[in-house]
């Protein structure tokens, strides 16, 4: 047996033993309802409805401080507004 394996192993069976209350969680950031909305679909879950394919006019300075937050800036341009949505129904 390696080296490395015998360490993972050392490893796991230590947090197998730990108990909830020994674990640290103060330096995890709280998760946002669409980190969680993301997070549950890139695991597989299908979405409730499709989406539709629409073309939208932003200004251009709006779109490119989406664009610059990263990959699915369109994804977070969707939560945004079903929050907006929601909050005004």
């Amino acid at each position: 047996m390696s080296a490395n394996k015998k360490s993972i192993e050392r490893t796991l069976k230590r947090l197998d033993a730990m108990t909830d209350e020994a674990i640290d969680y103060s330096d995890i950031p709280p998760l946002s309802s669409e980190m969680f909305a993301q997070a549950l679909v890139q695991k597989g879950l299908q979405p409730t409805a499709p989406k539709a394919q629409i073309t939208l006019r932003l200004d251009r300075d709006v779109l490119e401080w989406f664009r610059n937050q990263g990959k699915g800036y369109q994804t977070r341009i969707n939560a945004i507004l079903k929050a907006y949505k929601k909050a005004h129904e």
